[in-house]
């Protein structure tokens, strides 16, 4: 039997902070290999990256997990009980960067699929993705895995991301989609001029906070049935004007939607850039915005896929999971392009903290779930 917990403090002990790999990928990628699965790596831009399956290519049932094994930086090594990097186990407990976020995910599920595939091997195959780049930018990682599997002509058809899913307690929540996310950043640009002599000059603030104020002064949408309502938050206004009798020539603003099915990225773009307009042409200010789309909202409806993981959280945990869209933004976002997604893992509570921890029992808990869902969806 493969331990999940023992593995975890591994990984931990390799300092993968993003991009470095650490030797994570390579102890992985040694396990998996000894069980009998195919491994390959798939690095791009120096990201590394691993993909490993089970069974023949092209099976006629095919099930994938999805994790990370980079890490944030500790931050103060002094402000650490044990250090980062350790594994430090002591009464049940094992310390360290990415105890929670996720390399005990990534345990469990690489822990699950090994002993399931030689305890029980099944008609079908196990894929397992694992990328080095989900808390960087994230451009070469699972987006990586996937355009190498799409020219290889490899599948998943139902994929698990093994991120933190719980707020306090194991079972209480699973995630079915995530909202999605652009930034942008708005430039505006007028005439510069001496504050007593405003008819002489454009002031871009006035435009630009024209802009901001419509766009907060309504809520974007109400919800659906399944997200919250989207949100805008203007996170930076800046004209860098030292003196209070000059009006600048230029001020500049950043402002992030999270944003619900009700919309995408394009929408969203197209929305604010015709309000841009408008405001330009009227003050004679020229508004500019550029958007940063770092995912779209997607959902995975419930059905045969979302029940089975549903029924053997409840079963295992004694609570019913609520599918959630809450959050930040995960690999989900790409996976969804690729085949129905869902995520469900520990508890969330330490990740990106000093002294980021996780019980032992946990892992094991959810070792066996994972276990436990891919005996009953091979049969």
């Amino acid at each position: 039997m493969t331990d999940a917990a023992d593995l975890t403090a591994k990984l931990i002990r390799c300092p993968s902070v993003t991009p470095i790999e650490g030797g994570a990928l390579v102890l992985l990628a040694d396990m998996l290999t000894a069980a009998g699965f195919e491994v390959q790596r798939v690095d791009r831009n120096d990201i590394p990256n691993l993909f490993a399956r089970w069974g023949v290519k092209g099976a006629n049932k095919t099930f994938g997990f999805n994790g990370h094994t980079d890490v944030v930086p500790p931050g103060d090594l002094g402000s650490w009980t044990h250090p980062p990097f350790s594994g430090h186990v002591e009464d049940g407990v094992i310390w360290g960067r990415g105890a929670t976020d996720m390399k005990s995910g990534v345990a469990s599920f690489v822990a699950a699929a090994i002993d399931f595939v030689t305890e029980t091997p099944p008609d079908g195959a196990v894929v397992l993705t694992i990328t080095g780049d989900e808390e960087g930018a994230g451009r070469d990682g699972t987006r990586a895995l996937l355009d190498w599997m799409d020219a290889q002509g490899e599948r998943m058809d139902v994929c698990i991301v093994g991120e933190p899913s719980n707020p306090d307690v194991m079972g209480e929540m699973m995630k079915i989609g995530r909202r999605g996310s652009v930034t942008f950043h708005i430039a505006a640009r007028g005439v510069q001029g001496h504050a007593a002599y405003p008819h002489r000059a454009k002031n871009p603030l006035h435009a630009l906070t024209r802009f901001l104020n419509e766009l907060i002064a309504e809520p974007l949408d109400q919800g659906t049935d399944h997200f919250d309502a989207s949100g805008l938050q203007i996170t930076s206004i800046d004209c860098g004007n030292p003196a209070s009798n000059v009006i600048p020539e230029k001020a500049t603003a950043v402002i992030n939607i999270r944003f619900n099915d009700l919309h995408t990225g394009a929408s969203l773009t197209a929305d604010l850039a015709e309000r841009a307009r408008k405001i330009s042409e009227e003050t004679g200010v020229t508004l500019t915005l550029e958007a940063d789309i770092s995912g779209e909202a997607f959902l995975t409806k419930p059905g045969p896929f979302v029940d089975l993981v549903r029924d053997i959280v409840t079963q295992e945990t004694g609570r019913v999971p609520v599918l959630s869209t809450s959050g930040g933004t995960s690999d989900a976002r790409f996976v969804k392009d690729h085949c129905p997604v869902l995520e469900f893992g520990l508890v969330g509570h330490f990740m990106h903290q000093v002294d980021e921890r996780v019980p032992a029992a946990q892992i094991h808990q959810l070792k066996a779930i994972y276990q436990r869902i891919l005996k009953e969806y091979f049969e």
